[in-house]
């Protein structure tokens, strides 16, 4: 798969009380944010289902072989930005917006149990710790539509995928707070993946 300077950040629909769901919010806001020379950024909402969830990222990696691409989800609760390491197959029983649950409870059948991203959350996390960032590292994200799509997404994209848990209360709330947070995390994201390339290379 040749990967072309696209950076592809999606984002949720309305779901329960989220009318307009911060996760899409957020994704519209870093539309035109610079991320780097040269690098495109598409920007996609994604339904609080399955099977049409499971449909949009199959074409947006098909359609546009990106560098990454970084979803977007909300994590009712918390205050802070959630660095999720890793999608999980199966246990999904819960059911979207439609009233289903993906077949055999899982993502994809005969996958892995569990994908890990090719970003090192552990340690872009420990890093915006230490810049004073208020982010949270995660190994759980939730066997709903964020980790059901976290996971397609890293099975179809080689694991060159992303999943960030914005917050529904809080100073993060704002666009203000909110969008400079993200860029820097996105930016230290692709900045990490640029130098596995060379590692590779060298």
């Amino acid at each position: 798969m040749e990967l072309r300077d696209t950076l592809v950040i999606t984002g949720f629909g309305p779901f329960r009380e989220f009318l307009v769901n911060p996760s899409w919010k957020a994704a519209q806001g870093l539309q035109t944010v610079g991320f780097g020379e040269g690098l495109h950024v598409h920007i996609k909402e994604l339904p609080v289902s399955y099977a049409k969830t499971q449909d949009i990222i199959a074409q947006l990696w098909d359609e546009l072989h990106p560098k990454l691409m970084v979803h977007l989800g909300v994590s009712r609760g918390l205050r802070g930005l959630v660095l999720e390491q890793t999608g999980r197959n199966g246990g999904y029983s819960a059911p979207d917006v439609c009233g289903a649950c993906p077949g055999e409870g899982c993502c994809v059948r005969g996958g892995p149990e569990r994908l890990d991203s090719l970003v090192d959350m552990r340690t872009l996390c420990r890093g915006c710790k230490q810049r004073g960032m208020d982010i949270v590292y995660s190994r759980d994200a939730g066997r709903y539509l964020c980790d059901f799509a976290y996971y397609c997404s890293l099975y179809r994209g080689q694991r060159r995928a992303a999943l960030i848990h914005v917050p529904s209360k809080g100073p993060l709330r704002s666009s203000e707070a909110l969008l400079p947070l993200l860029t820097e995390v996105i930016r230290a994201m692709l900045l990490q993946l640029g130098h596995s390339e060379e590692e590779e290379r060298s």
